[in-house]
């Protein structure tokens, strides 16, 4: 496992957000997490996860977890329910299994989802806004378009 990648934040004294990076091919580690910052996984986490900005998994990531997070980047596998309060991009190589709660899920030509996903309830939204489940999910990649 190997803490700050470069030097940033505390390291430099700007104050600049750091990203937390596990690595290890044949690392396999499960429980529970809470990372302040952003973090990308270059291994297997199982469990649960709490990020306070941005998941990004790796080609060779896997994660088996419940996650809480600002925003996610799955180049990777990802198996289970993840709440996001920002965008969820699932790359070109992203497999993802399970369900997603966003306001922003985009998934590029070659990513696959199986799985459901549900729009945030922002309690802002007024009257007039389109109900749960009639929103559209952006296909990078193609022309198209797809209402989930």
């Amino acid at each position: 496992m190997r803490g700050r990648n470069g030097s940033t934040s505390a390291e430099n004294g700007n104050g600049a957000s750091s990203l937390l990076t596990i690595v290890g091919e044949s690392a396999q580690i499960a429980g529970k997490f809470k990372v302040a910052d952003s973090i990308q996984i270059d291994c297997e986490i199982g469990g649960e996860l709490s990020v306070g900005r941005q998941l990004v998994i790796s080609e060779k990531g896997v994660v088996k977890a419940n996650v809480q997070t600002v925003g996610a980047v799955i180049h990777g596998i990802y198996e289970g329910t993840m709440v996001a309060t920002g965008e969820v991009e699932i790359a070109s190589t992203g497999h993802v299994s399970g369900h997603i709660e966003t306001n922003s899920l985009i998934i590029a030509k070659g990513g696959v989802f199986t799985g459901n996903v549900t729009k945030l309830e922002d309690t802002r939204v007024s009257a007039a806004a389109p109900p749960v489940g009639d929103w559209p999910v952006a296909v990078r990649g193609t022309q198209d378009t797809a209402t989930a």
